[in-house]
């Protein structure tokens, strides 16, 4: 039996790209959904997509939201076995000309956004003492080779960051609770068109990732495996060779 057979999955962002094709994924795995994000029309038709899920349309930047998305999740179902954060928005801009309120869109969709998220179901898990708390970063947060993406890389940084810290914080206390950082490159979504300032569409890049492969890649994460989820193999080597190379240390080394 699949291991998402049966499981209530918060997903949020679920209204188009990775967070709707992985709430397709989980739901043909025989999950149980709930699904968030602002436009209820799109999250309704993601629902039928999947069968059927409880939708809730939501704004993850407003933390009393958030708390909402989580009391009817748990109203509906009882309880939640995994929570992911994958609500999050681009830029396109570069460092030089960033300004305030660029950085802040960033802070606030990519890293409060999840931040919320893990606040609002972190008591839940702590009763239950296990469950699964994913949140969709990405390899620019670690190989930050797209420059016009800066705000975006150091949101997710961030975001990575907060997420590491979070798992080492409760290793020892709640040794079922799983802390997972998903780790996707380019993926082929319209992610690049409703970035800030626009940008390339993401789907015409180069080997950008099919967004249902990623969806298979991430549902097979959630249970079991690494808690650091690389939608692709090389994006581990990329990273490594970066690190290498910012540390003078030899490719071969």
């Amino acid at each position: 039996m699949d291991p998402s057979q049966g499981k209530v999955v918060v997903v949020t962002g679920a209204s188009g790209g990775i967070g709707a094709a992985l709430a397709e994924e989980l739901a043909q795995r025989g999950a149980r959904l709930v699904l968030a994000a602002r436009r209820r029309d799109a999250l309704e038709e993601v629902a039928r997509r999947s069968g059927g899920a409880e939708v809730v349309p939501t704004d993850v930047t407003r933390r009393n939201e958030v708390e909402r998305l989580r009391d009817r999740a748990l109203a509906r179902f009882g309880h939640v076995d995994a929570w992911v954060n994958n609500a999050g928005r681009g830029i396109t801009r570069p460092l030089e000309k960033l300004a305030d309120e660029d950085v802040d869109a960033m802070m606030r969709d990519n890293l409060k956004s999840a931040l919320y998220g893990m606040q609002a179901i972190l008591p839940h898990f702590r009763e239950s003492r296990r469950g699964v708390i994913a949140n969709v970063s990405s390899l620019l947060s670690r190989v930050p080779f797209a420059t016009i993406r800066s705000a975006y890389s150091a949101s997710k940084a961030a975001l990575d960051s907060l997420t590491e810290t979070l798992r080492i914080e409760l290793a020892q206390e709640l040794p079922d609770l799983r802390v997972v950082l998903v780790l996707p490159g380019a993926v082929a979504t319209d992610f690049g068109t409703k970035a800030l300032g626009g940008g390339p569409d993401s789907r015409t890049l180069p080997g950008a990732q099919p967004v249902e492969e990623v969806a298979r890649i991430v549902a097979d994460g959630l249970w079991a495996g690494p808690v650091d989820i690389y939608t692709r193999p090389e994006g581990l080597a990329r990273v490594l060779g970066h690190l290498r190379g910012l540390a003078g240390v030899p490719s071969g080394g």
